[in-house]
This record gives C-alpha cells, structure tokens and sequence, in this order.
C-alpha cells in the first residue's frame, strides 16, 4: 500500500554545516567576532597572527583551560569567515593527520552560539599540560604559530 500523505509532507534534507568551537576566557555574544591581532595565550604570547579552532569540543576544552586571564574558560560555537588551515603545531608536531581537528586562520570567526555546559580536565591533567608548555618555552620551543 502506498502512502501519498507521506510523499506530500517529506521534506528535503538540510544538510548541516560543521560545527567548530573556540575555547577562551573572553566574554563574547552570538555575533561578536574573534579576531587576530590580540595578544596569544601561547608561544611568545605577542600579537597574534592566526586565530585557532576546533571541530572536537575537546581541543576547545584544552583551549578554555589554557587559556591566560582570570575569567572561567569558555567554549564558543563559531562560523569562520574565511579560510581555515590545520594548525602546525599540532598536526606537524604532535599529532599527525589533525586528529584534534584543530585549526588556523588570519580571517575573524563569528559567534553563533556558546556551550553553556561542559566538562574540563582534572585539575592534574590541566597541572601537567602547563607543566609541559613550560618546559617547551624553557627549551625554546617556539610555536609555529608565531612566525
């Protein structure tokens, strides 16, 4: 049996785009732009040249935990508006083939939204990923986010 009131009420489907995040201790509103040329929280903190994003909530949790400020960390929905590369850092470096899907760009993201909950790292986890920055800053182990 054949049901006609199915094929007059289906819909197409709506394809989604990728969700990205962007973890800091700013306090942002859905559309305020995240912009390069701030001071980083990493490498040789001075102005940065390229802005980071995520397609995993868990670099962006990494993201908010490091991040420099005072303020809680906070986890940001975010659209780019322009081109997105693989962060060297970590693809070059660490992880190879982006399994943290991490990003970079020199283009603002918008902000369309904010996780609003979340689960961080234990405070040891967050201890030793410091520890660790540190040791790299003491060896002179810039990123190559800097140049």
């Amino acid at each position: 049996m054949e049901n006609n009131d199915y094929k007059s009420t289906q819909k197409s489907p709506t394809p989604f785009a990728q969700t990205y995040f962007h973890g800091t201790k700013a306090d942002l509103k859905a559309g305020d732009f995240i912009q390069a040329g701030f001071n980083s929280n990493f490498g040789q903190q001075k102005n940065a040249k390229y802005i980071f994003l995520s397609a995993t909530l868990d670099a962006a949790v990494w993201g908010a935990e490091l991040a420099l400020g005072e303020g809680p960390g906070r986890i940001y929905l975010v659209e780019p508006t322009g081109a997105i590369e693989d962060d060297p850092d970590l693809t070059d470096r660490k992880f190879p083939g982006n399994p943290t899907k991490s990003y970079r760009s020199t283009q603002p993201f918008r902000v369309v939204g904010e996780v609003a909950s979340w689960e961080g790292h234990s405070a040891e986890q967050v201890k030793a990923m410091k520890d660790g920055l540190a040791r790299l800053k003491e060896q002179g182990v810039d990123s190559l986010n800097d140049e």
